[in-house]
């Protein structure tokens, strides 16, 4: 697993660390691709004869996954060229956020973020991001819902040269059903 991803190329990734880099992104890679908790991890380690503690987990998770995603995301092949992007409001340790998301036409997510606010500033941060991506392809056509921020937030990018003249822009209502239907695991892992 080490070897594939290439993130321990060398030991001083791993360096005083009680256990070896395979079993740390092991336990990373799971928590992060499965929606379960870090004593549900601690479980499965003890059947595999490991004794870890969940606040072990936890550090690595927090000082491992976001090595783990730079590295990662220069392998995804390119997305589609079709684009659903929705924002929704969840809960995150008592305080409310939204969520922004985006999925291209085959379900695949494209990237997600976290905002305070629901405004133009936000959408059109998020596009940013979206298009920062090296495995996004520049879009022929972007899917909303009906919230207000996203056409001024998509005319300002265009203008801006963010996103392509050519890139049309859908609002509907029901469009973006793909999108509620998607299984977002970063939202899970979040709100473990």
């Amino acid at each position: 697993m080490q070897g594939k991803i290439g993130l321990s190329q060398t030991a001083k990734e791993f360096k005083y660390k009680q256990f070896e880099g395979e079993v740390i992104l092991w336990a990373v890679r799971w928590y992060c691709q499965f929606a379960i908790s870090y004593r549900d991890l601690v479980l499965m380690a003890q059947e595999r004869g490991l004794s870890v503690s969940h606040t072990t987990l936890m550090r690595w998770v927090h000082e491992y996954a976001p090595k783990l995603e730079k590295k990662i995301k220069q392998h995804i092949k390119k997305s589609g060229d079709s684009y659903r992007i929705d924002e929704t409001y969840i809960k995150i340790k008592g305080e409310w956020r939204y969520l922004y998301r985006a999925v291209d036409s085959k379900g695949n997510t494209l990237d997600w973020m976290l905002s305070v606010y629901r405004n133009k500033k936000a959408a059109k941060k998020f596009f940013k991001k979206i298009l920062a991506n090296k495995y996004c392809c520049a879009p022929s056509v972007m899917n909303v819902d009906k919230a207000k921020a996203f056409p001024p937030a998509f005319e300002e990018s265009q203008a801006e040269n963010i996103i392509p003249f050519s890139t049309k822009f859908r609002q509907q209502k029901y469009l973006n059903n793909i999108q509620e239907q998607d299984v977002c695991h970063e939202l899970l892992a979040i709100a473990a």
